[in-house]
């Protein structure tokens, strides 16, 4: 059994499974922060400093707090503005990662349309064939 588990772990698209989803993973970081330290902070400029991940709606009374994290102390709410944040951040990781997508495939296709390199024949066809050139000049 172990050596079945050895071979399928060290089979060739299990181990580029892994490398991609590590790599994938080190990228999303880099996508969220360009969403979040970049993209968010243009948006809230530009919409008169309008952050929605503090907008909330209390579920329950007597909460009073007006940021998201102190009033989920005080009771239940409905945080719809971090909703639309993670849904923002989403929306321009998606489009990232379909932006890396494209080029990838684009880059593949340029590889598939090169045409392939010239196969050098064999020493021995080579040979081969220079016989039969001179028994056919005879």
């Amino acid at each position: 059994m172990l050596k079945e588990f050895r071979e399928f772990a060290l089979k060739r698209n299990v181990v580029d499974l892994a490398v991609g989803i590590i790599i994938g993973a080190a990228f999303r970081k880099i996508v969220e922060s360009v969403a979040g330290d970049l993209i968010m902070p243009v948006i809230g400029a530009l919409t008169g400093g309008l952050d929605f991940s503090n907008y909330f709606t209390p579920l329950t009374y007597g909460i009073s707090a007006s940021s998201l994290g102190e009033a989920r102390k005080q009771g239940a709410v409905l945080a719809w503005g971090n909703f639309i944040t993670i849904a923002i951040n989403f929306v321009i990781v998606a489009f990232a990662m379909f932006l890396l997508v494209k080029v990838i495939h684009e880059v593949r296709r340029r590889e598939e349309a090169k045409p392939p390199p010239a196969a050098e024949m064999p020493q021995d066809v080579k040979l081969l064939t220079e016989i039969r050139d001179i028994l056919a000049h005879k």
